[in-house]
């Protein structure tokens, strides 16, 4: 998926620790003019941001992008709710998901592709502290068994 047409602009790693992705898709989002000029600095935080479906629409809630510095006057507010663009179908798909005990949807990172502002949401299960850290047990053996390789080679 990384080619030379795609600009990451942020990545939420907090997901990746906290969270089993079961699934990944590919969102357009509906932005501001400041909001995507502060997106093309790179200024945008996925920390504690999840996804909420209301009214049959997918929202996400507590994303935060800067205000854009050089915008004299109409900045947006960093946390407002920014509506995601999905196909009815996906959404119906989704909707059926998170309805499940323990789904939620959580953005893993935004970025351009072609010019459009893009996201990529990750249905997630949320691990348990063994989970975790079983998680980092078996990513210490692996660089272990890496710098192992890489001193016989």
């Amino acid at each position: 998926m990384e080619n030379s047409n795609i600009k990451i602009v942020t990545k939420n790693r907090k997901a990746w620790h906290d969270y089993t992705i079961v699934d990944e898709i590919e969102a357009g989002m509906v932005l501001l003019g400041t909001e995507v000029k502060s997106l093309r600095l790179g200024q945008a935080n996925l920390k504690d941001a999840y996804g909420r479906i209301d009214n049959g629409e997918l929202f996400i809630h507590q994303m935060h992008i800067n205000p854009y510095p050089f915008a004299y006057y109409d900045n947006h507010d960093p946390l407002r709710p920014r509506k995601l663009l999905l196909h009815q179908a996906e959404l119906k798909r989704l909707d059926a998901k998170i309805r499940e005990k323990g789904i939620s949807i959580i953005p893993l990172k935004i970025y351009f592709k072609n010019g459009k502002a893009k996201v990529t949401i990750g249905l997630a299960r949320g691990k348990r502290l063994y989970d975790k850290r079983e998680s980092i047990k078996s990513r210490e053996m692996n660089r272990e068994m890496d710098r192992i390789r890489k001193r016989n080679y």
